[in-house]
């Protein structure tokens, strides 16, 4: 299989996508586990439904990218998208952190900061290995 953890991040990509879309049905802010206050959800201006849908969408966009590492092709800009990627990811899943720190989450949070953790270790992984997918012999034209 080619570049396994590219497959690995699409799926984590996919179950926030998930979790965005039935944030985005029930009409509420933040991610499964963490909550937003009711204050912050009051103050919210514009659509919380629109604003999630958007969230998913991003979400889908980013499985796209992530799949895209298993091809050779795309070179070094594909692998610089893919680490703003995995940085944007990755201090999401800080900031999540740091929250549980102070203000520790329900079961589905502590699931979400792992599935998090998991989709930029892979993301990581995925974006490396693409290097040396890409510098291959066999897979250069």
């Amino acid at each position: 299989m080619r570049n396994p953890g590219a497959f690995v991040a699409a799926g984590c990509a996919l179950a926030y996508t998930a979790a965005k879309v039935d944030l985005a049905l029930r009409g509420e802010l933040g991610l499964p586990g963490f909550p937003t206050s009711a204050e912050t959800t009051r103050d919210f201006e514009g659509s919380i439904a629109l604003a999630q849908w958007g969230n998913a969408a991003v979400g889908l966009a980013v499985a796209a990218l992530a799949i895209t590492l298993t091809h050779p092709r795309g070179g070094l800009p594909l692998r610089l998208a893919s680490w703003v990627g995995a940085t944007l990811i990755g201090a999401g899943v800080a900031g999540f952190a740091l929250r549980a720190i102070t203000d520790p989450p329900a079961p589905a949070g502590w699931a979400t900061l792992a599935v998090g953790a998991l989709w930029v270790a892979s993301w990581i992984q995925a974006t490396v290995a693409h290097r040396h997918l890409a510098a291959s012999p066999t897979n250069r034209a």
